[in-house]
This record gives C-alpha cells, structure tokens and sequence, in this order.
C-alpha cells in the first residue's frame, strides 16, 4: 500500500528540514527511528564543521536513513563537501538549481540527492538531471514557498511526467493527519513531506512559545514581510499573530535593516541579533519579544490540537491512512 517505505524507510514519511535548526539530530533521528526520514538542516552560511558534527550527533541517536537539506540560494559548497564526505544518506536541496554534475558527484558516494519543487518546469528539470525523488512543495505549505501552484493540481501532473520512471514524487504543503496522507496519495504520490506537525513535538528545536502558538492559532497568511533584505523574493507563510495582523501591510521598501533588535538567539552555534521583520523563527535558545518574531506554519495548522513525541505522529500518521484505505477497501 501507499504507505510503506521510500528511500530505504519504513513508511513514506519525510520530516521536512525545519530551518534554520529547528530539526537538529533529535528530531531528525526520532522520525527516521519510527519509520519516516527525518532531516537535518544545513546552515545557511559555511560552517563545514558544524555540519559534520550535526550529522555524527545524529548518527549516535540512530542507525537508521536521514538526511540533510541545503538551500542553495545561501554559501553551500564548503557544507556539501561535508555532506558527501560523511555519505549521508539523503541530500535535500530547495532554492536553486539541482544541477546533473551535483547528483552525479552526490551518487559516486552513494548519496540520494532530492529536490524540493514548486513548479511543473522545475520538476522537469529534476527528473531530467537524475535525481532520486522528487518533493512537491504546494503554496499551502508553510515556511518559505517556491511555487504558486496547488498540490491538488501540481502533483497529479508531476506524476504523470515521471511516469515509468523509478522516482518517487513526495507531496509537501498542509499535510499533518492521516486524511492529507492518504489525499495526497490519491494524487499519486508516493509519500508525503511534513514541516509543521513535526514543528509541534517535543524533540523540535523550536521555542516553546512557538509551539504552544501552532495549537492556539489556526490561520496562516502568505507574505513577504519577514527577511526581505536577507532572502529577496521569497515569500512566506506564517502563523496570523497579533503582531502579523498589525504589520502586514509593511511597505515594500523597508525591511529588516535598521529595525530595532528585538531579541537574541544562538543558531547552529553563532550568537545572533534578532532584528524586527528578521525572518529567523525562535528556537530553544531565543530570549525577547518572541510574539514578534516570524512564526512559519502551513495551513493544515488548525488541525494541531497538542504537543507530541515526533514517533508518535508518525505513528497516527500511517495508522489514521491505513485505517482510511482499509474501510474504503471493505466498502467496495
């Protein structure tokens, strides 16, 4: 059935790389244990070192498939060497081209390489320049969106385009129960990837603040207020806070630069000021004004009702799809 394993997992479940550190090795190792492939996130700047000290961590916490995910758009090469030298299993790429010599350079070493997408052109591409598997990412997902696109209408054509061919298309955007799973499985996927269900457990690097915000809230916005200087061109879904609905009609020329500093974080090691409108989440170490700061979240949101260990969602994940596939089953 749709929801055994992909990419040498258990399960068809792939925990997305919650930036910038959210999904450090606990939570990565807590999903690939119950089954899922849980992945790291990259630093978006060259900290080779701590790369290779993140993906050893992880690999103490289990013995099972993970991964890491880059985003191209930020300095990479320095990481990615890493990254093929410690041969992890998965190298997820987001924001920027999957080029074939990359993938190439990734197989010689045994490494699976998966691109997220946001477009039928981008996937095109992907499939063309070898790549493993595919994630589709549709705009109803959370954090930073490359697409415009739909999943109801994007992942039934990346199917179609792929075929035959042995590469896995991987929906991504407001899944977080059993009912999306098995949806996007109708579409044709293959599996599902999820960032905001797994943003609300325990092992997520997150601020508690934040998490207790993704149960209490149940609507998102896409926006582009937040890291316009840092990351131009790339809006964003976030949670409607108080602090959202008072400034999402930012003008277009401001930003982040020269707004007050609202709080102080420590991500992947460095001490870092939290400036208003800086598109930086709070993580566990995050002290301030944290109701201020950007909170990502999908729109399945509102279907979060509480904190939970990351193997027990991905355990209701595949029985809630399991027990929905068996009573269609006995009602035909």
């Amino acid at each position: 059935m749709g929801w055994r394993g992909i990419l040498g997992c258990e399960y068809g479940i792939v925990q997305a790389p919650l930036g910038p550190d959210i999904s450090g090795p606990e939570l990565a190792a807590a999903v690939s244990n119950a089954g899922g492939l849980g992945l790291l996130r990259a630093p978006d700047w060259e900290a080779p070192d701590h790369v290779r000290e993140l993906i050893r961590k992880t690999r103490s916490l289990t013995d099972k498939p993970f991964g890491i995910g880059v985003v191209l758009a930020f300095p990479h090469e320095e990481n990615l060497k890493v990254i093929l030298d410690e041969k992890v299993d998965v190298l997820q790429l987001y924001w920027g081209e999957c080029t074939k010599e990359l993938v190439k350079e990734a197989h010689q070493v045994g490494v699976k390489v998966v691109p997220q997408v946001g477009s039928f052109e981008e996937a095109r591409r992907a499939v063309n320049v070898g790549v493993d598997a595919i994630i589709v990412q549709g705009r109803e997902a959370g954090g930073h969106i490359i697409g415009q696109d739909a999943l109801i209408t994007l992942v039934p054509r990346v199917v179609d385009l792929v075929g035959e061919k042995d590469i896995p298309v991987i929906a991504a955007g407001g899944i977080v129960d059993g009912r999306g799973y098995v949806a996007a499985l109708a579409l044709g996927a293959t599996g599902v990837c999820i960032g905001t269900r797994f943003l609300a457990t325990e092992e997520s690097n997150a601020h508690p603040l934040y998490k207790r915000k993704l149960v209490e809230y149940d609507q998102t916005e896409y926006t582009d207020i937040f890291g316009r200087a840092r990351w131009p061109g790339a809006p964003h879904r976030v949670l409607k806070t108080p602090f959202f609905n008072d400034w999402r009609s930012l003008p277009p020329n401001e930003n982040e630069v020269n707004q007050p500093i609202i709080g102080r974080s420590t991500v992947h090691g460095v001490e870092k000021q939290i400036h208003r409108f800086t598109g930086t989440v709070p993580n566990s170490t995050t002290t301030g004004d944290i109701e201020s700061m950007a909170m990502y979240a999908g729109q399945g949101v509102g279907l979060i009702k509480q904190i939970l260990p990351a193997g027990e969602v991905l355990r209701r994940l595949v029985e809630g799809a399991q027990l929905i596939i068996q009573r269609q089953c006995d009602a035909t």
